[in-house]
């Protein structure tokens, strides 16, 4: 072992403090380095002479040439030290490179494969224990973040406390943290025959030890023989404060990057600006503070640190003296002010000439076109498909859910009329992993999602897969994708031989050819493939219900559901009447089918008034006689009907009506199937019927005409304590 050279300076850091970043560029400022070497992966050194087109929070991506899909981010904020060093190399014009383990090594995992389990020690921790503080974030905060001392000595300072704790703690090093450190030593022996000035390196301090000597190459070069590498590609990607306060990524999980980014941006009156954005920040939301009651939470916030022996309030005594002055002691305030200014929502920029995928570059233009930037803040939106510019943005948004880039979500809850949609639109920076695995597919947003809807064509196997695929195609209006599609509809429906299968490819239908005009795609063609499905289906739908198990009754009672609303839809008179039909059979088949289809058939004939009330109470009678299906034909009825039973006294008078006109014995054989049948409602739902029931309301008033009160009032107790045992 040999000690490095006296014109190394070795700077540890806490991977994005401010208080780091301020200890970097002054010990920068003061060295004047001929090089700088940064904790990062090497395979990104191409991309250092880009940080001049950067605006902060950004983040390297990297990910495996061949499977885009691996990858990993490394992430930077304004305030992170290892930007700070990187922008003062750019600044000065001195070289600067990255010094730690290559991204393909790591997205290769395997130098992970030999890990020993143990237990790894947190260093501040430790030195904040030592010091007598119970929090290790707060320690280094005191200690570091709002140390006065001169750069170079504090990098001194923290070298000295990492190596007795290294040395105190030596077995707790793993595998892969001796590795990055033998790649670290690599690189800087490397530099050092290459550069005869001053070198600075900055990294974790807790690697800061393991580089203040240097063993035999040889042990290093050992250490590391072996490791299988990664071809790597990659760019930089916009990053956001919402991001960063995320637990995943490399250097991540800051929680409160926002306050640290006002730390870095105010080092002087930090808390009085702080006091007046959180203000600001209340006073848009309708919220009362003052210029006088931010005032008073300053001194407030100066107190509580002089109390704690703090050089100066921190983000806990800040927080308290704004919930106490500002907020009035609610804490919904205090959480308005953590969304927005602790965490914050800030996003950064790349700009046009740093290196990307065609696709990225392709989206890219098309959000500046279209008018929608990227923003990591949630927005609504209501698209009105007649205009150019909204269907241009539909059309986009739905292209990249075909790429698995979801950036937006449609509301399909809600029904706005033929020419509209309502979508959700955030920016996650993840979603930049996204758009890198979507680049094998092709160069173009358009291009890459027709090549997928494509290849989906190909491989669909069931009419519902196929339908699905035609749906999307409409939507993303692709043409050649919609021909290929409908051929592969055909295809399937040619082969199916199942009902309940070419039913469940209805839903998808319905909505294309109700609203696919406003695509440009011409409604008949698909119209003609819907009939042909729903008429097939129609005719096998009471075979289908026959003879099958539960699970297979599940299937058939959501197929009839998404079936008949497809109908409703969409159908013209001709082939609804041909539904209506396939209904009647149903609920007329032998004791063979399925009680739970034939109860939502039952239902569903009920509700259009095409079965009275006085058939629908002898089907049900007929189904309790029968012990095998009369719990699945009630749950069928009543599945999914708890608003409704509560809300409509139609409905809950024909139970009523259906168990008051039951014999003795057959209501005491009844009352189960209906408790199992109501088990699926939620508790909300139940409590609003047992309301009902408390009012007097339906099946639990009882009127027994054969002149015994005291039968009726046992019955009715009965019942009361049926909707007690269901947990109303």
């Amino acid at each position: 072992m040999k000690p490095i050279p006296d014109r190394v300076t070795l700077v540890g850091i806490r991977h994005h403090g401010p208080g780091s970043a301020r200890m970097v560029r002054a010990a920068l400022d003061a060295v004047r380095p001929q090089l700088v070497l940064v904790e990062g992966p090497p395979d990104a050194d191409a991309l250092i002479e880009h940080v001049g087109e950067l605006i902060p929070p950004v983040a390297l991506l990297l990910h495996d040439a061949t499977d885009p899909a691996n990858a990993a981010f490394w992430p930077f904020a304004r305030f992170s030290p290892e930007w700070q060093a990187l922008t003062w190399g750019a600044r000065h014009n001195v070289d600067v490179r990255f010094a730690d383990l290559p991204a393909g090594v790591s997205l290769s995992r395997a130098d992970d494969a030999d890990e020993v389990d143990r237990v790894v020690v947190d260093p501040l921790g430790v030195l904040a224990e030592a010091a007598g503080f119970d929090d290790p974030e707060r320690w280094w905060e005191d200690v570091v973040e709002h140390s006065s001392a001169e750069p170079t000595q504090l990098a001194a300072a923290v070298a000295e406390a990492m190596t007795a704790l290294r040395e105190e703690f030596a077995d707790t090093v793993d595998r892969r943290t001796l590795r990055r450190e033998a790649w670290m030593r690599q690189v800087l022996r490397k530099a050092l025959t290459e550069y005869d000035g001053p070198i600075v390196v900055v990294c974790g301090a807790w690697h800061v030890p393991a580089l203040r000597e240097l063993p035999a190459a040889k042990a290093d070069a050992d250490l590391l023989k072996g490791l299988p590498k990664s071809k790597i590609a990659g760019s930089w990607v916009p990053w956001s404060h919402g991001r960063l306060a995320a637990t995943s990524g490399y250097g991540a999980g800051v929680a409160s990057p926002g306050w640290y980014a006002h730390l870095w941006e105010y080092p002087n009156d930090t808390i009085p600006r702080w006091m007046a954005r959180t203000s600001h920040v209340l006073r848009e939301e309708g919220l009362s503070a003052s210029t006088a009651s931010a005032v008073e939470a300053v001194r407030l916030a100066d107190t509580l640190a002089a109390l704690r022996g703090r050089p100066s309030p921190g983000l806990s005594e800040v927080s308290e003296a704004a919930l106490a002055v500002l907020c009035g002691g609610d804490d919904v305030g205090l959480r308005i002010v953590h969304e927005k200014l602790v965490v914050g929502e800030e996003l950064g920029a790349v700009g046009d000439g740093v290196p990307r995928s065609p696709l990225a570059t392709n989206l890219e233009r098309w959000q500046r076109k279209l008018r929608l930037p990227a923003s990591a803040a949630e927005k609504s939106m209501r698209l009105d498909l007649r205009r150019d510019i909204d269907r241009g943005r539909s059309r986009l948004l739905r292209q990249l859910h075909v790429l698995d880039v979801r950036w937006g979500e449609p509301d399909e809850t809600t029904t706005l009329g033929t020419f509209a949609e309502a979508w959700t639109v955030q920016w996650d920076p993840g979603l930049a992993v996204a758009v890198a695995a979507a680049a094998r597919h092709g160069a173009t947003v358009e291009g890459a999602a027709e090549h997928v809807l494509l290849e989906r064509t190909k491989s669909a196997e069931t009419v519902a897969a196929a339908a699905e695929v035609l749906r999307e195609a409409v939507a993303c209006e692709l043409v050649s994708a919609v021909t290929a599609a409908r051929a592969a509809l055909d295809r399937c429906a040619a082969a199916a031989t199942d009902a309940l299968e070419l039913l469940q490819a209805l839903p998808a239908l319905a909505g294309t050819v109700r609203y696919g005009s406003v695509r440009g795609t011409d409604p008949e063609l698909l119209r003609a493939a819907m009939h042909g499905l729903l008429a097939r289906g129609s005719a096998g739908l009471p075979l289908a219900c026959h003879g099958i198990d539960d699970a297979t009754a599940e299937v058939a009672l959501s197929t009839l559901d998404t079936a008949h609303e497809a109908v409703l839809l969409a159908a013209d008179e001709e082939h609804s009447a041909g539904w209506w039909e396939a209904l009647h059979r149903l609920v007329r088949t032998d004791p063979s089918a399925h009680g739970l289809p034939v109860g939502r058939a039952t239902r569903l004939l009920w509700e259009d008034d095409r079965l009275d009330t006085e058939a629908v109470a002898i089907r049900m009678q007929r189904a309790v006689s029968i012990a095998s299906s009369g719990t699945s034909f009630v749950a069928g009825f009543l599945r999914g009907s708890a608003v409704r039973l509560a809300a409509d006294p139609r409905l809950l008078g024909l139970v009523d009506d259906w168990l008051t006109g039951l014999p003795t014995e057959g209501f005491e054989d009844a009352l189960p199937l209906l408790r199992r049948a109501i088990s699926t409602f939620s508790a909300p739902e139940r409590r609003t019927l047992a309301e009902r029931v408390g009012q007097g309301a339906g099946a639990a008033v009882l009127v027994v005409d054969d002149g015994d009160p005291d039968r009726t009032e046992r019955l009715v107790e009965f019942v009361r304590g049926l909707y007690e045992r269901a947990g109303v």
